[in-house]
């Protein structure tokens, strides 16, 4: 017999520790979460140890400020993952519930009982925090997953994932419930992402290439966590202090992430009175203004945005900016070059409101708040496994009830088909 692939012996130990945990009982995951939350407190130290190995691996490489930003595990941002995970754990669990239980004219009971979704493969880029959130959520969903974080974090995520299997140890599942890719060689994941005989989903999420070829190649079902192209767009009666807070943060607070603010569109009616105000708040915090001819006409310094800009997810301090005429010419733009990520709008126009929220499709769509709310921890998930922008079977962050399918449970008394 020849030896097994990497790809083949990861996807068929998570297979096997995939019945297991799908058939644990909420304490003993709950068990095990609280474990990990534990671990990733006491080994602070040790994390930030190996995650400045990354940092120097990543400035060395010349990786981007904002990149390198996403990289970093801060105590902040380590507290934030034992607190994430102490939230998924009072998260009801959607194992086993049953829900839609409707009797049948012939005297059937029938209704939809949650079951995990089995083995998920996630690709991931930069941000180690995703590797925590990622499996906090798989576990407790009663899934396995084989995680591939990107080789910027490759030292970070290693520790990470060590912690959750002795976790997983702890509570008495097995270790390979979770399981990481322990190589940079491409060839692992394009045979993981074709073996459906183990594998249930994959899930990958960062740049457009990634996303792209994982699509392209797989034999496996794939939920896009594709890019975030996210609007503001800011109605003729908004408020321009209003307006100039929430743009701000949605572009300045953290740019590399893929809920920042890309692309801002003012009503014409609005312009003159915002741009002064915000401009000049964002050119203090170092942010490149790209805008159409209207918007340099009101602001010389902006430089000039081409075609390509409107498409753009920048990932950066860059903000591409155009004057609409009214509320449609804002939408049709959303609907032209949005990723169906996360739109917003600035109005005190309840009725306005109302239009946005119908007529734009994105996966989140807010009034009168920053775009950085699209995020499953800010939305009361507990953690989010990722931002899906394709409508099937999940759209938007991806919590405990996304990690889950339905099959439906028929309840008879003898009933035979006629």
């Amino acid at each position: 017999m020849s030896e097994l692939s990497t790809a083949a012996r990861l996807a068929i130990a998570a297979r096997a520790a995939a019945r297991q945990v799908a058939n644990a009982s909420t304490g003993v995951k709950n068990a095990a979460l609280a474990s990990l939350a534990k671990r990733i407190r006491d080994s602070a130290d040790h994390l930030k140890e190996v995650n400045a190995r990354d940092l120097a691996a990543a400035e060395a490489s010349g990786l981007s400020t904002a990149m390198i930003d996403r990289l970093a595990l801060t105590d902040a941002r380590i507290a934030n993952m034992a607190l994430g995970v102490e939230q998924v754990i009072a998260l009801p669990d959607p194992v086993g519930a049953i829900d839609d239980m409707r009797r049948r004219p012939n005297g059937l009971m029938v209704g939809r009982m949650r079951i995990p979704l089995g083995v998920i493969c996630i690709i991931y880029e930069s941000r180690p925090n995703v590797t925590i959130d990622a499996g906090a959520l798989c576990i407790k969903s009663g899934n396995a997953p084989i995680l591939k974080g990107g080789k910027e974090a490759f030292h970070s995520n290693a520790a990470l994932v060590e912690l959750m299997r002795d976790a997983l140890a702890d509570a008495g599942l097995p270790r390979d419930v979770v399981q990481a890719v322990a190589t940079s060689d491409r060839s692992v994941i394009a045979e993981l992402i074709r073996r459906d005989a183990e594998v249930d989903l994959v899930i990958p999420r960062g740049g457009e290439a990634l996303i792209r070829y994982v699509s392209e190649n797989a034999t496996v079902p794939v939920i896009q966590h594709y890019k975030g192209v996210c609007h503001i767009y800011v109605h003729g009666d908004a408020s321009a202090d209003a307006a100039t807070d929430i743009a701000y943060n949605a572009k300045v607070q953290r740019p590399g992430v893929c809920n920042a603010l890309e692309t801002l569109l003012i009503h014409r009616d609005a312009a003159p009175t915002l741009i002064p105000t915000l401009f000049t708040r964002l050119e203090s915090a170092g942010v490149e203004l790209r805008g159409d001819a209207r918007v340099r006409a009101l602001w010389p310094s902006a430089s000039e945005a081409s075609a390509e800009d409107w498409d753009e997810e920048y990932g950066e301090l860059i903000l591409a900016v155009r004057i609409v005429d009214d509320i449609d010419q804002a939408m049709d733009h959303i609907d032209k070059h949005g990723s169906g990520h996360t739109d917003a709008i600035v109005t005190n126009d309840y009725l306005a409101s109302q239009r946005f929220i119908r007529q734009v499709a994105s996966s989140c769509v807010v009034v009168n708040a920053s775009t950085r709310f699209n995020d499953g921890f800010e939305l009361g998930l507990g953690a989010e496994i990722g931002i899906s922008t394709s409508r099937l079977h999940a759209y938007g962050p991806m919590g405990l009830q996304e990690l889950t399918a339905r099959k439906f449970v028929v309840m008879g008394e003898g009933q035979i088909r006629t």
